[in-house]
């Protein structure tokens, strides 16, 4: 296979690395923990660019785009930490709506208002549908799982429909919260076989989106990190000039390099519904764990003690690497799908 992004997505994702970059400062993230929200002027502009509505159907108001002109996007959201529900709602819950087979007719307006930026979404994990929503708590709509007869049943929810439940989380800007509702067959939109393939695609979709976002988040994080050691000084000289730092640094960068080129061939599979795309997902999403794994280990050891106080701006993206490093399953949970996959010949 021979892949390499086309001169209008890199132009795309050229134009939202600049407007993030002047938009979303530490300052800013750091205002985001104070006061945590799904949609802010940041998002409204993210609107205008055509950002929130990329992977919504042209006639409902989108560019009717796939995951691999938005992994670019999300790997920039993640460069800069953004705390807006980027990946959940463009890369997650708009394609999970817009692939239901009998989805309600309300399904077109919610997607229209996604991709004005007027609505953000949150999906359940369907391995875990009890626990908390990153992006429930204040969300425009929701999509949550329960328990149904011949299988897991799909619910769709609008936000004011749900009670929910606040969780402290080690990065406030992902908003985690445990709806308080209770399934019926109004809010039913799949169930059986139809609600366990639209899932399982999710997940698939959730694992790489969030594996993107941690691929800018370690990038991030090498940077910075890179910075301090050329500005710290130590016995008189920058402590990047110590061949110790320089390695550690160094290979903190190489596993994501690798990670990089897995990831995207993930989502060019999904995107083509190759046969091997869900063992693909898998990998990238282990591969990108890693990688930032690795970064943040890095990044807290050059800066120290230091690195994990507030004054600091490197805690910002460690706090969002530790948590999407187990968001949508940890890269040993990743490994373990990848085994039983090959195991049972998937």
């Amino acid at each position: 296979m021979h892949f390499a992004f086309t001169e209008q997505q890199l132009e795309f994702r050229d134009a939202v690395r600049q407007v993030l970059t002047k938009e979303c400062t530490a300052a800013d993230v750091r205002a985001a923990y104070e006061a945590p929200a799904a949609r802010t002027d940041r998002w409204a502009t993210l609107a205008e660019l055509g950002v929130t509505g990329l992977t919504v159907a042209e006639d409902l108001g989108g560019l009717g785009l796939g995951l691999v002109d938005l992994v670019p996007l999300v790997e920039e959201a993640g460069r800069v930490a953004l705390p807006e529900p980027l990946g959940t709602t463009v890369g997650v819950a708009a394609p999970l709506l817009a692939g239901l087979d009998d989805a309600p007719a309300a399904v077109g307006a919610l997607l229209t208002a996604v991709a004005e930026g007027t609505a953000t979404g949150a999906v359940a994990d369907p391995r875990w549908p009890s626990a908390p929503v990153a992006g429930a708590d204040g969300s425009d709509l929701l999509l949550l799982v329960s328990d149904g007869p011949g299988g897991p049943d799909l619910h769709l929810l609008a936000g004011d429909e749900v009670v929910v439940e606040p969780v402290p989380s080690l990065d406030p800007t992902r908003r985690l919260g445990l709806p308080r509702w209770a399934p019926s067959p109004a809010t039913l939109v799949a169930s059986g076989d139809a609600a366990r393939t639209a899932l399982d695609r999710t997940a698939d979709r959730a694992a790489v989106v969030t594996a993107a976002e941690l691929l800018g988040l370690a990038d991030a994080l090498v940077v910075r990190t890179a910075d301090y050691a050329r500005e710290r000084q130590q016995f008189g000289r920058a402590i990047g000039s110590f061949q110790a730092v320089k390695h550690l640094v160094a290979g903190a960068q190489v596993p994501l390099e690798f990670a990089r080129p897995v990831v995207y061939g993930a989502a060019w599979a999904l995107d083509e519904g190759r046969p091997d795309a869900s063992r693909a997902a898998s990998v990238a999403k282990a591969y990108a764990s890693d990688a930032a794994l690795e970064a943040a280990r890095v990044a807290l050891q050059v800066h120290g003690a230091i690195g994990y106080t507030w004054e600091c701006d490197i805690q910002l993206f460690l706090k969002r690497t530790w948590a999407l490093a187990e968001a949508w399953g940890s890269a040993a949970d990743h490994r373990a799908r990848l085994l039983d996959s090959l195991l049972a010949g998937r």
